[in-house]
């Protein structure tokens, strides 16, 4: 229950972290349950299955139209970003994409200012933060880049160069996270592509 209004809370109300909204589900169900981290409530998996099954179920429409829109978009930026070894993860990569989708790409690089300065010569205006992550059990800080393009947010996560072989690991299967970059991408939208013109 508590899984199936957390997918609703990301899917109706645009929570974007599956902690967020597995808390903010439990207190529906009491106030004893939100105020700990017991086993009652579900996995990242558990929220991010009942999420796919929602948006297949309300969307099944303009679901393969909107994720080829998307992934077109996150090949254009691994083609901008192509120096700094970029891949695509999260859910434009997995497919279940809602209309609050945003692209979520990694690029590996040691000076955070090549990628500044790429978007500066390109006209392409962007933000920076820098957030804490915990890797490996410790917690660094890194800076992502959040740029706009026709109402999507692209979130770059910039991490060293050596990173690149330690794969971020995912808050959904805690195994590495899945990945792809531009050539992987190429066969995934070809494959979309013809899908979604067998269905037209």
């Amino acid at each position: 229950m508590i899984a199936t209004e957390a997918a609703r809370l990301m899917y109706e109300d645009g929570v974007r972290e599956y902690r967020d909204a597995k808390r903010k589900a439990a207190k529906r169900f009491g106030p004893e349950k939100a105020l700990s981290l017991g086993s009652h409530l579900p996995t990242n998996a558990e929220i991010h299955e009942e999420l796919a099954r929602l948006i297949a179920t309300r969307e099944e429409e303009v679901l393969p139209k909107r994720l080829l829109q998307l992934r077109i978009t996150a090949l254009s930026y691994l083609e901008l970003f192509e120096e700094f070894s970029p891949y695509l993860v999260g859910s434009v990569l997995s497919g279940a994409v809602t209309g609050r989708s945003d692209i979520d790409i990694h690029l590996f690089s040691d000076s955070v200012e090549a990628v500044e300065n790429l978007l500066r010569e390109r006209d392409i205006p962007f933000q920076t933060e820098t957030v804490p992550i915990r890797k490996g059990g410790v917690i660094r800080d890194y800076t992502h880049v959040y740029l706009e393009d026709q109402g999507v947010e692209i979130e770059c996560s910039v991490y060293a160069e050596a990173e690149r072989r330690n794969r971020t690991k995912s808050s959904i299967t805690g195994r590495a996270m899945e990945r792809a970059g531009a050539a992987q991408l190429r066969k995934m939208i070809a494959a979309t592509a013809g899908a979604t013109n067998d269905e037209g």
